[in-house]
């Protein structure tokens, strides 16, 4: 059975090259970028999806984190098992990625890795701080990835940025769960601890590269959100001690009316994909 050519579409001979195509120098180096560019892309949006899949773990990782109830302490088994699954997923997702983020592909495509980085930094952050008490230092971040990836300092600083709207989550949690909250020292000491990050994040010089450099204005939008955070607790913890004895139990302060009702998470800065 024949096959008739479709209407409206001439046939056209398949096109070889000539020999003049196949000995011109500039043909095969044209073919060498056009096989560049299409790895890149490929590697590109590679690192894009390793990044989105980070970022979706991790926030399960701060979930788990949030329903512990006992601050400065090891989580329950049960929350303690779900935290380290989501962990080794998101160690496997970097493992798997790292080959693409080697020597020149470590800065070409740090900005499309960075939000996922960010948000694992503030979940290992959470995790650390709610089980020791402390903040966790950038040489364990670094070692928690077993250096597949590098993990900058500007990343670290952002992500502890996020990581205060966490503690500022737990904070108020506490205050209002937790009987005699004016006289509970963890809550005490969880307010301190954001006051110090607090002072500690205003003296943060950014100004390197005219306000772009390191930083730049990143840090300035997130510095704002992160003041606000500090603030809700300080009302929070300033109401339960001049009106405890009017609130009932279980009460939670209402957040909007601090700072304008400003969202109380350090809002990300849209990473260009």
């Amino acid at each position: 059975m024949s096959t008739s050519q479709p209407s409206g579409e001439p046939h056209r001979p398949k096109k070889f090259p000539t020999q003049e195509q196949q000995n011109n120098p500039y043909l095969s180096m044209f073919n060498h970028f056009r096989d560049e560019l299409d790895e890149h892309h490929d590697r590109r949006e590679r690192v894009i999806k390793a990044s989105r899949d980070i970022t979706a773990l991790s926030k399960k990782m701060i979930f788990t984190v949030q329903r512990a109830r006992e601050p400065f302490s090891p989580l329950p088994t049960s929350l303690s098992k779900e935290y380290e699954t989501r962990f080794k997923q998101v160690q496997n997702i970097i493992s798997i990625v790292s080959p693409d983020l080697q020597e020149i592909s470590t800065y070409r495509y740090a900005r499309q890795i960075s939000g996922g980085i960010q948000e694992y930094i503030e979940a290992i952050a959470f995790h650390h701080y709610l089980t020791t008490g402390k903040l966790i230092p950038l040489s364990v971040v670094q070692q928690s990835v077993k250096h597949l990836v590098e993990i900058t300092p500007g990343d670290y600083i952002l992500g502890i940025f996020d990581l205060v709207g966490e503690m500022m989550r737990f904070s108020i949690t506490m205050i209002a769960t937790r009987g005699g909250a004016e006289k509970d020292e963890k809550v005490a000491k969880a307010l301190r601890d954001l006051r110090e990050l607090r002072l500690e994040f205003e003296g943060l010089d950014t100004t390197l590269g005219g306000g772009s450099g390191l930083l730049g204005k990143e840090v300035q939008k997130k510095l704002g959100v992160m003041k606000t955070c500090v603030e809700k607790v300080e009302a929070a913890m300033c109401g339960v001690i001049v009106r405890g004895s009017e609130r009932p139990r279980g009460w939670i302060p209402d957040l909007t009316e601090v700072a304008g009702g400003r969202g109380g998470r350090t809002d990300r800065i849209d990473q260009d994909e």
